[in-house]
């Protein structure tokens, strides 16, 4: 037979190659919306119950001014208090920042406010925290020693009348009866439960757990959770934030710190004057015993010289020494003076110096408000760090630099007066030995009131002093100024409903995108016409759509999807055959494997070609499973192909029957034990030449090619070679079969047509994709995926 040349006319079967096909990628996970839908429902679902039982966190700030004294002195309103040494020290804003979030002062903050035991009060789902306040119990602890601070207890309170409640610890989980009032121990803790005078009757129908949680715990988690922020860099106002579940518990907190840290930098500022008070005070009491001893000195000498008054005459000559007197009396106080601060200073190394005594050295007065605003510095540093922090070790040198140098500053000092006072006493001498005339016993008593008025001198200046440090206390500031109140976020700032939500929705996409994705990544099967002619570059005619129809049979009045693919089969078919006279085409039809449908597409193209009212043999040359009586339910021949191909007697009218669908058929007939040389003994030549004597189209169905060799020893009788792939079963890998036999032109008129596409995936070619004709599609459960 001759064949045509096919290149020009199956052109127009290729269809031209895209890098990329968008749409064709996107239709492929929209096929599977239902999923999507799924996805998002269950994860918006999942994000409302955990929104539903997350307990809301909200943020509590308070806003704090801290004094701002580096420029030396005090606000305005005080500035008249300079002169009587009242001044300020320069503050580090970082210092105030760590003092804040120091461990020191957050312990007393919780132990102030009873922190380190938390409520809760038990839901359905999850608990959430009370206040003590809020309970309709009271607990009190009667010994808040080192075990109720380091001691972990977890129990369970859960009220059974107004005077009875049932106590289970979580250690042992056993339960007991107590009746309000009685003294339980627990772990080591002694406390108390009594109703709540607030609460007008016991709430039964809750559980209330009760956990006693370690100082040093509570405090860690404070000082994390705690941040201490500078609004701006050229002001000193700090703000203080923490988030907590408990609106109320992070007010408390917060308030107490700030009053708590003012109540510190109160007390670090007293230091100065409670130490000045006490020295003058302890001077003033032995100065008071002096001077009384010298007062009784005075009477005893008048009483025992019998002298009531000075002589008038002696008057003008005691003037001219009054000067001198005052002097000497001036040197004395001094001295003493000299003498109180060098004592100090020798019996105690960390004292703070008392300041503005009088004594007339610039560089001691200097160095002793050096010495303690350093001591002050170093005090309050100490609170909150160790004695090995270099800071400290820095500050302890420089004190003791000041320390030599104020001793120093003191000797020179004494021994400047001792030689004003000796040439002082010189002078008085030479004024003395002027009053030859001036009776004894007043030489004496001017000695006795000298001494009288030194001491009186001393004694005032000291009182004067002492009032002065009292107002030095009086109006000591603390270190800050509230700006604002602690005050609660009205939102939560946790959990974040929208990013949660949006989140969901993200992850609701994503699951299904990641499942359809890698499934098709795995996917080794063939789904597609564009992914049949990327492999195998033959001439592709058509695809046949599966149906919900349960008859594999085609009729006449079939105008479903089915049926006109398998008429424009027949138009393409048609096509590529062309026009060789009055003899019959015969068409071979084939597959890589059993299960492809090559019987099926073989059955329906003789009934779509006998519709023409052409004559069409359907020869069964599947002689090994053939599979013609199961699918047109006929009786099975005593005659079949294989009778014919080994008895030369039989003709081929004998196994020849005509069927109601208008075409003749001849069955495979008993399955021989070489059913290879069977077909190639001559016989089939002699069958298929009298087929193309009598007959329009002659359809073969053969077998397949991956299982056995029958199809390619016959193969070159065909005058066109339909090859069979199905979608969504055949492995990809199997079509280098079909590729290798075209590219080696193994076949002649080779076409390659796609059983059991899926009408309703528009991606692709292919005619099922248009959904023309009745509407027909496969009834598969939405949960499934499709291929």
């Amino acid at each position: 037979m001759q064949h045509q040349n096919l290149e020009n006319p199956t052109s127009f079967m290729f269809v031209d190659e895209e890098t990329t096909n968008i749409r064709q990628e996107i239709e492929k996970y929209l096929f599977h919306w239902k999923w999507f839908a799924l996805g998002i429902i269950i994860a918006l679902i999942g994000a409302f119950i955990y929104l539903r039982y997350t307990p809301n966190v909200y943020e509590t700030s308070t806003t704090i001014l801290i004094e701002d004294e580096s420029s030396g002195g005090l606000p305005s309103e005080l500035a008249v208090f300079e002169e009587l040494g009242i001044g300020g020290n320069k503050k580090n804003i970082e210092n105030e920042i760590t003092i804040l979030k120091s461990r020191n002062l957050l312990e007393r903050v919780i132990k102030n406010l009873d922190f380190n035991v938390a409520y809760f009060k038990e839901g359905q789902v999850r608990s959430s925290e009370e206040l003590a306040s809020a309970l309709p119990f009271k607990i009190n602890f009667l010994k808040k020693d080192s075990i109720f601070y380091t001691q972990e207890t977890e129990f369970k309170i859960e009220a059974l009348s107004p005077t009875q409640f049932k106590l289970t610890p979580i250690s042992t989980e056993h339960s007991k009866t107590y009746n309000f009032g009685d003294n339980i121990i627990l772990d080591g803790i002694d406390f108390i439960v009594t109703p709540n005078s607030t609460s007008n009757n016991m709430d039964a129908s809750h559980e209330y757990t009760v956990k006693i949680i370690s100082l040093k715990k509570v405090t860690e988690g404070l000082r994390s959770a705690i941040q201490v922020n500078l609004l701006n860099k050229n002001a000193t106002v700090l703000e203080l934030k923490l988030q907590s579940t408990l609106k109320e518990k992070a007010q408390y907190i917060l308030d107490e710190l700030v009053r708590q840290y003012n109540e510190d930098a109160v007390e670090y500022k007293s230091l100065i004057g409670k130490n000045t008070n006490t020295f003058i005070t302890e001077r003033l009491e032995l100065i008071k015993e002096d001077l009384m001893e010298v007062d009784k000195t005075a009477e005893i000498f008048k009483t025992t010289n019998k002298l009531s008054d000075i002589p008038t005459e002696t008057g003008i000559v005691l003037e001219t020494n009054s000067e001198v007197e005052k002097q000497i009396i001036d040197l004395n106080t001094q001295l003493k003076m000299v003498d109180f601060v060098q004592n100090l200073l020798a019996s105690n190394t960390e004292a703070l110096i008392p300041q503005n005594l009088g004594l007339n050295a610039s560089d001691v007065s200097a160095n002793s408000s050096k010495y303690n605003e350093m001591l002050l510095e170093r005090t309050r540093i100490a609170k909150s760090s160790g004695k090995n922090n270099p800071v400290i070790i820095n500050l302890d040198t420089q004190l003791e630099q000041i320390r030599g140098s104020i001793s120093q500053s003191l000797d020179n000092l004494k021994t400047q007066l001792n030689i004003a006072l000796k040439d002082a006493m010189v002078q008085e001498q030479r004024m003395s030995a002027r009053i030859t005339s001036v009776p004894k016993q007043e030489r004496e008593y001017r000695d006795i009131q000298r001494q009288q008025q030194i001491i009186e001198t001393l004694y005032l200046f000291l009182l004067q002093k002492r009032e002065e440090n009292a107002i030095s206390l009086a109006v000591t500031v603390p270190n800050s100024k509230l700006i604002d109140k602690a005050e609660s976020s009205t939102l939560p700032v946790s959990p974040k409903r929208k990013i949660i939500y949006l989140g969901a929705l993200i992850l609701g996409l994503i699951v299904p995108f990641a499942i359809v994705y890698i499934r098709n990544l795995l996917d080794n099967k063939i789904h597609t016409q564009k992914e049949l002619e990327e492999l195998v570059k033959a001439p592709f005619v058509g695809d046949v759509p599966i149906t919900v129809k349960q008859d594999r049979m085609l009729n006449k009045d079939d105008r479903g999807s089915q049926a006109e693919a398998f008429r424009m089969l027949r138009t393409n078919l048609n096509f590529l055959l062309g026009n060789t006279g009055d003899e019959g085409q015969i068409i071979f039809v084939t597959s890589t494997i059993p299960g492809e449908g090559k019987t099926f597409i073989s059955i329906n193209l003789a009934t779509v070609y006998a519709m023409t009212n052409k004559k069409v043999l359907l020869i069964g040359a599947d002689i090994r499973k053939p599979k013609f009586i199961e699918y047109l339910n006929i009786e099975t021949a005593k005659l079949g192909l294989t009778e014919y191909l080994a008895d030369t007697t039989i003709e081929p009218q004998d196994i020849i029957s005509h069927q109601k669908w208008g075409f003749d058929v001849i069955q495979s007939g008993t399955i021989p034990p070489n059913p290879a040389e069977l077909l190639m003994n001559g016989r089939l030549d002699e069958l298929l030449a009298y087929g193309k004597a009598n007959y329009d189209f002659i359809i073969v169905d053969t077998a397949p090619i991956n299982a056995v060799t029958d199809t390619m020893q016959i193969a070159s009788k065909a005058d066109l070679f339909l090859y069979v792939v199905r979608a969504n079963y055949l492995d990809k890998r199997l079509l280098d079969i079909p590729k290798h036999i075209h590219n080696e032109k193994r076949v002649q008129n080779m076409a390659l047509v796609m059983n059991g596409t899926d009408p309703k995936k528009g991606y692709g070619y292919g005619y099922g994709g248009y959904g023309y004709g009745e509407a027909e599609e496969t009834k598969k459960p939405w949960w499934k995926f499709r291929s």
